[in-house]
C-alpha cells in the first residue's frame, strides 16, 4: 500500500487554528479515496509562507522523507508549502532526490512546469500584494491618518462611514498615557537615565503600551528608526510614515527593519495629536545629542584599543549556559551583565523583580558542570530513567496491539452480521427494522476499517539494556569537556541535555541557590534509536537531529530530572 504522508500549514491572523485541520480533513479523504495509507502529519502553525527555512514540520518531514518513512507527500496546494519560489525548487529537487513525489488538491501531481510557472505567480502575487496594501496604507497617511498600529499616547476613534463599514486609521489623545509621556520627557530632560524612569514607573504601577512593563529600551528606542518614547515625533504633531522599509533575510527566513532615504518619507503635520511642546521636544534632542557624542567618544576609544590588539576585537561567543538561566522569582531570563556575571534581566532594565542577586559565569558554568557530572549522568539516574521509559514504550504498545486485536474481532463479528441478513433477505425473510439495522453496521464496519488502516506501525519494544549505550555516551562526552579542541562540540551535547537552570536569592547575604533540570529525554531518543538499529546519521553531537521534537508520554519515575547544584 502507497504510504502518504500530509502536511499543512496556516500564516496571518485571518486564519485560524482550525485551517490546519481543515486541510488535513480534505487530504485525508483523498488519500482514502486513492487507497494511500496514511503514515505521517506535519505542520507549521502561524508562521509565514514566504519562506520555509525556519519550520520546524517542512525540515521534519524531509528528514522523514529522506529516511524512506513515506513514498508521498499530500497538500492542499503548492502555496500551502510555501510562496517562494527558490523555496518550492529547493524543496521539489530534495524530495526527488529521496524518490518522493508531491501531489496536491489543486494542481495534481507537482512536475518542474509547476515548480516554474506556480512558484513565479506565488511570488508575483506577494508582491503584488505588498505594493497594493503600501498604496492603500499611503492613502492613509496622505489624508492625515495612521498608517497602522497604535503607539503609546493615544487611542482608536471608532465610526462608521455612509455605508456602515469602519473607517480606519482615526486616532485620538489618551489623557492619562499622554501625561506619561510629558514625565517621561521632563525627567529624561532633566538627567534622569531611561532605566530608572522605567523602574520607577513599574514600581507606581503605571502600565506601558500595550499594559506591559516599562523597561529602557522602550523609552530610548533608536534615534535615527524614530523608534522608543523620546522619537516619537507624532507627539510633537508631525507623523512621519515610511521611514522603514522590511525584508526578509534569506539566509534565516527573518524579517529584518532597513531606514528608507529621508527623501522617501511621508511626512504630515496633524497638530491636533500634539502631546508635547517645542521647549520639552528640544531640551530632550539636546540632551540625547550630548549623550551620543559622549558614547562616541567611548567607542572611538574601545576601537583604537581593539585595532591594537584584534583578539580583543572580536566577539565573545556565545557562553556555555547562555538562553537556559532564569529567575526563581520571576521567571524571566538571566543575563550576562556588566563584568561577566549573571543577573535578572527584568529586575536590572525594569526594576519588578525583587531577585538582585548574581553570580559569576564561571563560578555557574563549575556548579553545573559538576552537577551534570556527578549527578544527572550518573549511571544509576540513567538506567532508572530508561527503564522508565521502556516501560512506559512498552505499555503503549501492549495498548496499541491490544486495540488493534480488538478491532479486528469486532470487524469479523460485524461482517457475521452482516452476511446474516443478507442470507435472511434471500431466503425471504424481510422487515423494515432490518435496513435500519444493516445500515448501522454497515457505518461500523467502514469506522472499523478506518481505525485500523490510520492505526501507526507498531513500535519495536525496547530494552532497559540500552541504558548502557547512555552511560557509554556521556562517558565519552564527559571526558570532551577537558580537551580545548573537543569542548566547542561537546558543549554543544552538553546545552541539549539542559532544560534550564534556575537562580533564587537565598537566606544568607550574597546566596544563590541553582536548581538544574535536566532534559535526559534528548539522550534517551538517541539511545532509543540506536537500540532498535534506526540510528539516524547527522552532523549534530550525538546524532539527535536538529529542530524535530519526538512527543513521549512519561511513565513513572521518567520526571525531568531536578536538583539542587
Amino acid at each position: 500500500m502507497t504510504r502518504v504522508a500530509l502536511y499543512a500549514r496556516y500564516s496571518s491572523d485571518n486564519q485560524r487554528d482550525a485551517s490546519i485541520e481543515d486541510q488535513f480533513r480534505i487530504c485525508r479523504e483523498q488519500a482514502k479515496r486513492e487507497q494511500w495509507k496514511i503514515v505521517g502529519t506535519y505542520k507549521d502553525a502561524g508562521i509565514s509562507g514566504a519562506s520555509m527555512i525556519l519550520r520546524p514540520g517542512i525540515q521534519s518531514l524531509l528528514q522523514d522523507a529522506q529516511a524512506g518513512q513515506f513514498d508521498i507527500v499530500l497538500a492542499e496546494a503548492l502555496d500551502r508549502i510555501s510562496r517562494d519560489q527558490a523555496d518550492v525548487a529547493t524543496l521539489f529537487k530534495h524530495l526527488k532526490f529521496a524518490g518522493v513525489p508531491i501531489v496536491t488538491l489543486a494542481e495534481g501531481e507537482i512536475s518542474e512546469l509547476h515548480v516554474g510557472l506556480k512558484g513565479t505567480m506565488n511570488a508575483l502575487f506577494l508582491k503584488d500584494l505588498a505594493a497594493k496594501t503600501h498604496r492603500g496604507i499611503r492613502g492613509r497617511v496622505e489624508d492625515g491618518k495612521s498608517g497602522g498600529g497604535l503607539c503609546y499616547g493615544y487611542k482608536v476613534v471608532k465610526q462608521l462611514d455612509a455605508r456602515g463599514d469602519p473607517i480606519r486609521g482615526d486616532r485620538e489623545i489618551d489623557a492619562a498615557e499622554a501625561n506619561v509621556v510629558r514625565r517621561i520627557l521632563r525627567d529624561y530632560a532633566e538627567g534622569i537615565s531611561p532605566r530608572v524612569i522605567a523602574r520607577t514607573l513599574n514600581e507606581e504601577g503605571v502600565s506601558g503600551p500595550e499594559g506591559r512593563l516599562w523597561n529602557d529600551t522602550t523609552i530610548h528606542g533608536h534615534a535615527k528608526r524614530g523608534t522608543g518614547i523620546l522619537n516619537n515625533e507624532l507627539y510633537i504633531g508631525k507623523l512621519i510614515w515610511n521611514r522603514l522599509r522590511y525584508l526578509k533575510d534569506p539566509s534565516t527566513g527573518k524579517r529584518v527593519s532597513r531606514l528608507n532615504p529621508e527623501s522617501e518619507w511621508i511626512v504630515k503635520d496633524v497638530p491636533d495629536l500634539r502631546i508635547v511642546d517645542d521647549e520639552l521636544w528640544q531640551a530632550v534632542k539636546a540632551r540625547q545629542a550630548a549623550t551620543s557624542a559622549k558614547y562616541a567618544n567611548v567607542a572611538e576609544g574601545v576601537r583604537k584599543h581593539h585595532k591594537k590588539n584584534r583578539l580583543n576585537g572580536t566577539h565573545r561567543p556565545k557562553t556555555l549556559l547562555s538562553g537556559l538561566v532564569f529567575c526563581g522569582c520571576c521567571g524571566g531570563p538571566f543575563s550576562i551583565r556588566g563584568s561577566d556575571r549573571f543577573a535578572c534581566s527584568t529586575h536590572v532594565t525594569k526594576g519588578a523583580c525583587s531577585n538582585t542577586r548574581t553570580i559569576l559565569r564561571e563560578d555557574l558554568e563549575r556548579r553545573v558542570l559538576a552537577g551534570l557530572k556527578e549527578r544527572m549522568m550518573a549511571p544509576e539516574v540513567a538506567a532508572a530513567a530508561m527503564r522508565a521509559y521502556a516501560e512506559e514504550t512498552n505499555r503503549l504498545n501492549r495498548e496499541r496491539r491490544s486495540n488493534g486485536d480488538a478491532w479486528k474481532a469486532e470487524l469479523v463479528k460485524v461482517e457475521k452480521q452482516i452476511r446474516g441478513i443478507i442470507e435472511a433477505i434471500k431466503e425471504g425473510m424481510f422487515h423494515p427494522s432490518m435496513k435500519n439495522e444493516m445500515d448501522t453496521l454497515e457505518a461500523r464496519k467502514t469506522e472499523l476499517a478506518e481505525l485500523l488502516a490510520d492505526a501507526p506501525d507498531d513500535t519495536p519494544d525496547i530494552l532497559p539494556s540500552a541504558s548502557a549505550i547512555y552511560a557509554k555516551k556521556v562517558a565519552a562526552l564527559t571526558g570532551a569537556l577537558a580537551h580545548p579542541d573537543e569542548r566547542p562540540q561537546a558543549a554543544a551535547a552538553l546545552r541539549m541535555l539542559i532544560e534550564k537552570i534556575v537562580l533564587t536569592p537565598g537566606p544568607e547575604r550574597g546566596e544563590i541557590f541553582a536548581t538544574l533540570h535536566g532534559e535526559l529525554r534528548t539522550i534517551l531518543e538517541w539511545t532509543e534509536r540506536q537500540s532498535i538499529g534506526k540510528a539516524t546519521k547527522t552532523n549534530t553531537p550525538g546524532g539527535v537531529r536538529a529542530g524535530v521534537s519526538v512527543s513521549m508520554v512519561a511513565g513513572v519515575g521518567f520526571e525531568p530530572t531536578t536538583f539542587r547544584l
